[in-house]
């Protein structure tokens, strides 16, 4: 088959082509978006990353599309009706990094918790004192989980392990989880005002765009501390802003931002003829998330560990040779 592979690093190339041999593989710098100028009628499967956006556009560009691999567990990059439309089956990859995911939730927890990068600063800075360093222990805190699937289920596990009061909302409760890990599940309105922490781990979909929001963050408990490490849209920027300057909100540790493919190319969305207003606030609103003292910003990298990304690679290989042989593979169930 002819692959296009975006954005995958250097050393992706050779990994991928001693596994996909027989198949005729071009290796792009960067995503879909990158290569405008790119068509090729003869494309059976674009293999991309999450930055790379395929719609109604993207697909008119490859015509003979059999087959999206995309090398994660998200799919709100890609739209799916388009791709049901033309006949294109979507794979992504739905395990690779439970563990890896939830364990940087509670990176980012305990370096708000204990104030690491602060302390961190300060030493580099010159000045070796823990004045005004003082920070607050996990154990005996409520922390709810919203969605409780595999990363969800990690997380409350190791905040067990710190002797964390756990505390969950999912719009489809699993109670053999509950059982087996001794946790209540509760109305999503009694986990925010109840819970020390709050820590997000949804997929993106209609269901759960802006699910913590300006009408019910007004319900948080003061104090609370919010983890996002799912998708930036799942909080409504502007209602995170807010509870942040009124206090309401104590910090947040986001590895994700909403509209963060504008923020990291804000120069050319800046320069664009006609931005859209509520992007444009949004992009402007996330420079205060970043700037603020109490909120840690990392670059959507919870997943990226040597492991995750091994396994990553070899779930989406698996599935494009799954794919060429005809052969059960993780396939999107496309909407009607």
């Amino acid at each position: 088959m002819k692959i296009h592979y975006f954005s995958g690093e250097p050393w992706e190339e050779e990994y991928v082509k001693a596994k996909l041999t027989g198949h005729d593989i071009v290796f792009h710098e960067g995503s879909v978006g990158a290569h405008p100028e790119l068509t090729d009628p003869d494309a059976e499967v674009l293999c991309n990353f999450i930055e790379s956006k395929i719609g109604e556009a993207e697909l008119t560009r490859f015509p003979g599309l059999k087959l999206i691999a995309t090398r994660s567990t998200g799919y709100d990059h890609i739209d799916l009706a388009a791709a049901k439309a033309r006949g294109v089956t979507v794979a992504n990859v739905p395990f690779y990094g439970e563990n890896t995911v939830a364990e940087f939730a509670f990176a980012l927890l305990l370096a708000l918790s204990r104030r690491v990068i602060d302390a961190d600063e300060r030493v580099r800075g010159g000045t070796f004192s823990p004045a005004g360093l003082r920070g607050f222990d996990l154990a005996g805190k409520t922390i709810g989980v919203i969605g409780t699937g595999h990363i969800g289920a990690h997380l409350i596990h190791m905040a067990q392990g710190f002797g964390m009061k756990v505390i969950a909302f999912d719009i489809k409760p699993n109670p053999d989880l509950s059982h087996i890990l001794n946790f209540p599940y509760v109305s999503l309105t009694e986990l925010l005002s109840t819970s020390d922490i709050i820590s997000l781990h949804v997929p993106y979909n209609k269901e759960t765009y802006h699910l913590i929001n300006r009408d019910n963050i007004k319900d948080i408990k003061k104090g609370a501390y919010i983890i996002n490490t799912a998708r930036g849209a799942v909080v409504e920027t502007d209602a995170l802003v807010e509870a942040l300057r009124s206090g309401l909100v104590a910090g947040a540790g986001l590895d994700v931002l909403e509209e963060e493919g504008d923020l990291a190319d804000e120069t050319s969305f800046l320069t664009s003829p006609h931005p859209k207003e509520a992007e444009l606030r949004t992009v402007l609103e996330n420079h205060y998330l970043i700037n603020h003292p109490r909120v840690i910003v990392t670059p959507h990298l919870a997943f990226n560990t040597t492991e995750a990304v091994m396994r990553i690679l070899d779930t989406t290989i698996e599935n494009i040779q799954n794919f060429a042989t005809g052969s059960p593979m993780h396939s999107m169930t496309l909407p009607s």
